[in-house]
């Protein structure tokens, strides 16, 4: 007998092509089935779209990574998208070293 590992899975409306919520499931219809007109997709494998910074940290950008997305996000059918607005606060300046007044 195979044991199925239960991992949490994004449920995807497939009206609005939002994930409306997390659940955590084994995968097998058998055990539960999701209600009709959802996607179930494993989060950990799913990329996603979220804020982060650029290649010289002066400006938040969307970046591709794999098992952040969550409620909220957007499917587009290929990856998911946060539903955050860009971080408004600038970033902080990298430094080296100290400095004293």
């Amino acid at each position: 007998m195979v044991k199925i590992m239960n991992q949490d899975y994004l449920m995807i409306n497939n009206s609005t092509n939002t994930v409306e919520n997390v659940v955590t499931w084994g995968g097998n219809p058998d055990t539960w089935q999701p209600p009709q007109g959802y996607t179930m997709l494993v989060q950990a494998t799913t990329p996603a779209m979220v804020w982060g910074l650029n290649q010289d940290a002066t400006d938040w950008i969307l970046v591709e990574q794999t098992g952040a997305g969550t409620v909220g996000f957007t499917w587009d059918g290929t990856v998911c998208t946060t539903n955050e607005p860009k971080p408004q606060e600038p970033p902080q300046p990298i430094t080296q070293g100290t400095q004293t007044l």
